[in-house]
């Protein structure tokens, strides 16, 4: 991956398309909202691989992210609070944790950040009848 420098921040050109990197909102994105984005996303799709090859009825997933940071020690991230909101049709919560647990250490961006910021998992179930 090479970085460009932009009068604002950074540029690079992926796969994908470009992707804009600033300090400042108006002219791309944060860098802590890309890590943030990648420790709930990597966690999300291993948590969905996973619910896919249990057959368990998911509908829909959301995931919500609380950021704690640090003003004293650089704004540093110290804590993120995923919240999964899933629907679906008989969702036991005790197997939706063990999953999750079981994506946690399959996720490579939380393995990745594990001894220097605390994340924390909640699930919230959305039922959704038949």
């Amino acid at each position: 991956m090479k970085l460009h420098l932009k009068e604002h921040g950074f540029r690079t050109k992926l796969d994908f398309g470009q992707l804009e990197i600033s300090g400042d909102e108006e002219f791309g994105f944060r860098p802590y909202q890309l890590m943030v984005a990648s420790i709930a996303s990597c966690s999300g799709s291993v948590f969905r691989k996973i619910l896919q090859k249990q057959r368990i009825d998911v509908q829909d997933m959301q995931i919500n992210a609380e950021i704690e940071r640090n003003k004293a020690e650089a704004n540093r991230i110290e804590k993120i609070v995923l919240t999964f909101i899933i629907k679906g049709s008989r969702l036991d919560a005790d197997k939706l944790y063990k999953n999750l647990h079981v994506a946690r250490k399959n996720c490579s961006m939380v393995r990745s950040v594990e001894d220097s910021i605390e994340i924390v998992d909640k699930i919230e179930i959305i039922e959704l009848s038949r």
